[in-house]
């Protein structure tokens, strides 16, 4: 009674466990996507933007620099020498000029319009920042493709290990019966080895396919950060149409993004030409001060300061003005140009990759009807058999057919599962 007690306990305990969720192929995107190393692009990218144009706004805050000279000059400024006589005649103490000078100075300097080069260099590290966003979109993009063809593959691979078992039951099944008529006299023994023989390469069979389904499995737990263990019972997706064939790939937000960014050098360019006005404030605390004339008669240093509006104009940029915007007239035609060729060689692709499913589809049309054929010749081979009609060796090819034609029917279906998904893959399309 305790047994039984412990017996339907456990029984009770595995009725109670969840049961194991298939693995999706959306759960595998979204599981590769979420543990890409790449992933860490965009937090680095948001950050360097970030600093980029906070430094290009302080810009606008007052400009203060610090700077220190000591100087000896070969000739300084003096008074004629008559002046200088009568000063001293009348008991003035003239010294003349020093020529080691000194001063400790502090220059602000307060931008109040700069042409709008500020803004311009300000949107130019904007668009820097979509660029590469855009870009790291492309690039973990790639890694859907990788995670579709081992997807599919192990989809495949089961499928073929499913189908290598159901030989083997049958090879088995037709191994006991020609023992069993071996036995009797009916059948001959190199029938039953002929049939063994069979039966030990299945098993050969399944032990590569098996092999090759723990490799795919192993390079689909790196991608999607799961135990080798809990990759088991994939689902078929289902096998519809993209929403719609209008391509939306990651690679046109980044030609828009390149785009975008010539536009901004070309403003950054034509800001450079325009004249920047700004107030200026300068003091310095030395010898010789902004009265010469006091300075001639003292050598005591002294506090001087002087404020003003100051206007700038680089003229020189206008003499590269019409080849720099030829060059950026180029990059923008480049871009036009790749991005014409890509969505020319998208379309391509979706073409073939339609053509593809629909020929699968019509394959697929008549893969049940051969299967249903193909077993009902093995069943009546395998009665043939029994009434001595055929040899085994006759038996071992109509399985061999049949297995071939449930194969085929399975790599059919998987196909055009993958050519499907290729297709949405290629659109960015659900």
């Amino acid at each position: 009674m305790t047994r039984m007690r412990i017996l339907f306990g456990a029984v009770a305990m595995l009725l109670l466990l969840p049961a194991q969720a298939q693995l999706t192929l959306d759960e595998c995107q979204r599981l590769a996507r979420d543990n890409y190393p790449l992933l860490k692009q965009y937090d680095l990218i948001e950050q360097a933007t970030d600093y980029s144009v906070a430094n290009i706004k302080r810009g606008y805050l007052p400009q203060l620099s610090v700077s220190g000279q000591a100087s000896y000059q070969s000739d300084v400024a003096t008074l004629p020498d008559v002046l200088t006589g009568l000063l001293t005649s009348n008991g003035y103490q003239y010294k003349g000029m020093a020529r080691d000078q000194y001063r400790i100075a502090v220059d602000l300097n307060q931008v109040i319009w700069d042409g709008g080069n500020l803004k311009a260099r300000r949107d130019m590290a904007g668009k820097d920042g979509l660029v590469q966003t855009a870009q790291t979109d492309v690039d973990l993009y790639a890694v859907r493709q990788r995670v579709n063809e081992l997807f599919f593959g192990l989809l495949l691979l089961e499928e073929k290990i499913r189908l290598n078992e159901d030989l083997q039951t049958l090879l088995q099944d037709n191994c006991r019966k020609l023992e069993a008529r071996l036995g009797h006299g009916a059948a001959m023994k190199s029938d039953v080895d002929m049939m063994k023989a069979e039966w030990l390469k299945a098993r050969r069979d399944r032990t590569a396919l098996q092999s090759q389904r723990e490799a795919y499995s192993r390079m689909l737990a790196l991608f999607i950060h799961k135990d080798v263990a809990e990759i088991r019972d994939l689902q078929k997706p289902d096998a519809s149409w993209p929403v719609s064939f209008e391509s939306r790939r990651p690679e046109l937000a980044l030609y828009a993004a390149r785009l975008s960014q010539t536009e901004a050098r070309q403003k950054l360019l034509q800001a450079g030409l325009r004249p920047r006005l700004s107030l200026f404030a300068q003091g310095y605390y030395g010898y010789p001060g902004y009265d010469m004339f006091a300075d001639m008669f003292g050598h005591d240093w002294s506090l001087n300061g002087r404020i003003g509006v100051r206007l700038t104009w680089d003229i020189s940029k206008l003499y590269t003005y019409k080849d720099d915007r030829r060059k950026l007239d180029l990059t923008r035609m480049q871009t036009e140009t790749a991005q014409a060729t890509f969505l020319f060689n998208n379309r391509l692709q979706s073409t073939r990759e339609q053509a593809a499913v629909e020929q699968y589809r019509k394959m697929m049309a008549y893969d049940e009807d051969i299967i249903a054929m193909r077993t009902s010749v093995r069943q009546a081979a395998e009665k043939k058999l029994e009434h001595g009609v055929i040899d085994a060796n006759g038996l071992l090819q109509e399985i061999t057919r049949e297995n071939q034609a449930r194969t085929e029917c399975s790599t059919h279906e998987i196909e055009m599962l993958k050519s499907l998904f290729e297709l949405k893959h290629t659109l960015n399309q659900e």
